[in-house]
């Protein structure tokens, strides 16, 4: 097991409040359970943004790279696709 650290915490009345009924109902056996679980659950959420992050901009390089298009001629492509699709039903 890793060695422990006690940290002090201040937080509004009303979390705290929350905290302890959480404890209170059986669903945590102490206040410090919740706080890592919650700091496990932002951890995992900082990570994810991260890859997400990540990704995004291998996106962006991978199409700054090309190819590209005429914006008015791609936008008539489209619209005359769309078109013959409604007309067909």
């Amino acid at each position: 097991m890793s060695k422990l650290e006690r940290i002090t915490v201040t937080m509004p009345e009303e979390m705290a409040a929350r905290l302890r009924a959480a404890v209170d109902s059986g669903a945590y056996a102490t206040t410090s359970e919740i706080v890592r679980e919650a700091l496990r659950d932002w951890a995992e959420d900082q990570e994810r943004r991260a890859a997400s992050l990540a990704r995004l901009h291998e996106l962006v390089e991978e199409g700054r790279k090309g190819p590209f298009y005429d914006g008015p001629a791609a936008m008539a492509e489209l619209r005359a696709k769309y078109e013959a699709k409604v007309r067909q039903g």
